[in-house]
């Protein structure tokens, strides 16, 4: 456990920072910050670790920095996943009921856990089983059967998978620093906790996270989420374009687009120039708002585009009562919010993280480059540590509901391996509900 009660922490591994936050859930179950730390992301590209060297001296840093702020010693942090190698499925699973007719939660508990057992690629994991809605013989649309009577219960689900390398290395980085890992979140999931209302998931709502290396894309309507994507493009994109278009260094790339870029190119003035200084006797380069905003016009489309393609794929489009809500380090992009209305046709606003976090807040936790930071504390705050079930035939399954159970204390020079816990099932029920599934419909999402 970490030192002082009710203390959550987590760790947002980005393309361009990593994030290290902790908060402490009140007795009324809201959230108050204690603190948050930022070093710049070393060896992590388009959300995914490909140094696990430089990642690991990285987060020890982080970590050192917010634990000398706030006098306390980590031991556990749950952290945020995402990367262009996630992606979602939809899958449909039913059970009998036996017991009397009647719909209990362990019944609903047992189909959601089938959802684990579905075979998928080679290399792939199940991360996550989200509900949608559940069909009691031929009722439709029920959100909660327990309680009903029935023959037959079904269930929708949305699966979002992730490759088990990736996993496995975030999974070491974290180790490796001696912290324990409670669980992996998937990034849009966290960030959609930080800035969207309930109101807003009811309507219909797509979030739209602009990362440094991706772009998350969450669509939610009647309170419950339809479609997850990663899209593997974000504003480090842009800014090589602006590298390559007007042939500077990257770091002048990313202070022109920060500083004087825009997204609508007919928006810009052509009478502005920004002179950016010469290298090793070079004479100094003029570059014109007006092209530099055009350089950033086409590639914001194209990522838009892409945006719009999951939206359209999740058949939610014509549903969406509040629109598109922008967030992400991306999204402070001049005009942006604009272009993407244009583009989609439908309403934009800003997303903010700090409209769900009590007392007094750091300055960056009012930006909404920390969406996803305090979306992994929010999204902590309504999960139980996680406990691995593995049945012989089927590998991994996770339980949604499952009791809190004392961990080990971590020590700081020598992490020690976590004990699962084992739970064979049924062979023959078993193969019979896995021959079931092979002939339920499936529509993979990349």
């Amino acid at each position: 456990m970490n030192q002082e009660p009710n203390i959550i922490a987590a760790i947002d591994i980005g393309t361009t920072k990593i994030v290290a936050i902790v908060g402490r859930k009140t007795e009324e179950g809201k959230l108050r910050l204690l603190g948050m730390e930022q070093v710049p992301s070393i060896g992590v590209k388009r959300g995914v670790v490909l140094n696990i060297d430089e990642t690991v001296a990285s987060i020890k840093k982080v970590i050192a920095k917010i634990e000398q702020k706030l006098d306390i010693t980590l031991t556990e942090v749950f952290v945020g996943i995402a990367g262009q190698h996630i992606k979602s499925m939809r899958n449909r699973a039913y059970r009998f009921i036996e017991n009397g007719f009647e719909i209990n939660q362990r019944d609903v508990d047992q189909l959601f856990d089938d959802n684990y057992k579905i075979p998928v690629d080679a290399g792939e994991k199940i991360m996550h089983v989200i509900p949608q809605d559940y069909i009691v013989d031929n009722e439709t649309g029920v959100k909660n059967p327990v309680g009903m009577s029935g023959r037959r219960l079904e269930g929708n689900f949305h699966i979002v998978l992730g490759r088990i390398a990736s996993v496995k290395n975030i999974e070491k980085c974290i180790h490796r620093v001696a912290l324990q890992l409670n669980d992996l979140i998937l990034e849009p999931l966290a960030s959609s906790k930080s800035v969207l209302t309930e109101e807003e998931k009811e309507a219909g709502v797509v979030l739209v996270d602009i990362g440094g290396g991706t772009t998350d894309v969450a669509v939610f309507y009647d309170g419950i989420i339809r479609h997850t994507a990663v899209i593997p493009f974000g504003g480090n994109v842009v800014t090589s374009d602006i590298k390559e278009g007007c042939s500077v260094l990257y770091k002048q790339a990313e202070s022109l687009k920060v500083q004087f870029g825009s997204a609508i190119g007919d928006s810009a003035r052509e009478d502005m120039v920004v002179t950016i200084p010469g290298v090793a006797g070079w004479e100094p380069k003029e570059i014109s708002f007006k092209s530099l905003a055009y350089i950033i016009q086409a590639r914001m489309e194209e990522i838009i585009d892409y945006i719009l393609f999951q939206i359209e794929s999740s058949g939610c489009y014509d549903k969406l009562g509040a629109g598109i809500v922008l967030t992400g380090g991306g999204s402070l992009l001049k005009d942006l919010p604009q272009l993407m209305k244009y583009r989609t046709g439908l309403d934009v606003r800003m997303g903010l993280p700090d409209r769900f976090v009590e007392g007094d807040l750091p300055e960056m936790a009012h930006l909404p480059n920390f969406s996803t930071s305090i979306g992994l504390v929010l999204s902590a705050m309504e999960r139980p540590k996680r406990k691995i079930i593995e049945p012989e035939l089927f590998g991994d399954v996770e339980p949604r509901n499952e009791k809190n159970q004392a961990k080990n204390n971590v020590k700081r020079e020598k992490p020690k391996k976590e004990k699962n816990s084992y739970m064979t099932g049924n062979l023959f029920s078993g193969l019979q509900k896995k021959i079931e599934t092979i002939f339920d419909e499936k529509d993979v999402e990349m």
